[in-house]
């Protein structure tokens, strides 16, 4: 593990380096989430690439700073952390916040941004009603009290059967979470909008949507695309929010052949 001071918190990362030459991909994990949501993945692509994972601000190992948080505080820690490891010209690749992250540091900082890879994400994402009651209710009530309905937006049916060992945990990852590190990335989400933005994304572009997303549904996440010049539009099948997760292989294909065309 490793940690530095970016901006006024600690942020927690880890990089695995393919060596001189080869592309670098910067995963940026979803709400609720830290950054062992790409591990089941991140074999498939290690030695072929230079790979970036950390865990934002409020999740994770990451400083909690001073909630609530905007898209561009988050943005900035990207950016730093970028900078203190000399990287730039990047393939960056964010879940669900993470592709509002993504969006920010193109707007803020583009010298650091090659391509990039948007999964279950979109312009503009939820309400400001819906957001003002998810926060509401977790900071009333804790993390607990939304668990159920968040992991039917996350994970399809077969997923989130008791015996999956592995759903059992990534419930721990979600209630373990700080609480007003969540919801203070909840308020990021609310006060974003990026529609406008999109349309200005000047570089290639990949967008990526499980079939059963309940959070970013498919039709959302198109309109996202049609936003975006000459961006690709691709659905997972037999996923939800997390394909990461759910279809590790298939997600990582997708990546793969993506960058093997920006290659060409």
């Amino acid at each position: 593990m490793q940690f530095v001071h970016i901006n006024d918190i600690v942020i927690h990362y880890d990089i695995q380096r393919a060596g001189d030459g080869k592309p670098v991909i910067v995963f940026v994990n979803s709400l609720g989430t830290d950054s062992r949501i790409w591990h089941h993945e991140l074999p498939k692509l290690s030695g072929d690439y230079t790979i970036l994972t950390y865990d934002k601000r409020g999740h994770g190992l990451s400083g909690l700073g001073n909630p609530p948080y905007s898209i561009a505080d988050h943005a900035a820690d990207l950016a730093g952390l970028l900078d203190h490891l000399q990287l730039s010209k990047v393939i960056v690749c964010g879940l669900s916040v993470g592709g509002l992250i993504a969006q920010g540091l193109y707007a803020t900082r583009p010298d650091l941004v090659k391509a990039l890879i948007f999964s279950n994400t979109a312009h503009k994402i939820g309400t400001a009603e819906s957001w003002a009651a998810r926060i509401a209710a977790v900071e009333q009530n804790g993390i607990d009290s939304i668990l159920d309905a968040i992991m039917e937006r996350w994970f399809t049916a077969p997923f989130r059967k008791p015996e999956n060992a592995a759903y059992e945990a990534y419930c721990n990852m979600l209630v373990r979470q700080p609480t007003f590190g969540y919801s203070g990335t909840c308020a990021a989400i609310r006060d974003a909008d990026f529609t406008e933005a999109a349309k200005k994304i000047a570089v290639p572009a990949l967008c990526i949507v499980g079939r059963e997303d309940g959070s970013t549904p498919p039709e959302l996440v198109k309109s996202f695309a049609d936003l975006i010049p000459g961006a690709c539009y691709e659905i997972i099948e037999g996923a939800a929010h997390i394909p990461c997760v759910e279809a590790p292989a298939a997600h990582a294909a997708l990546i793969r052949g993506f960058i093997e065309q920006l290659e060409e």
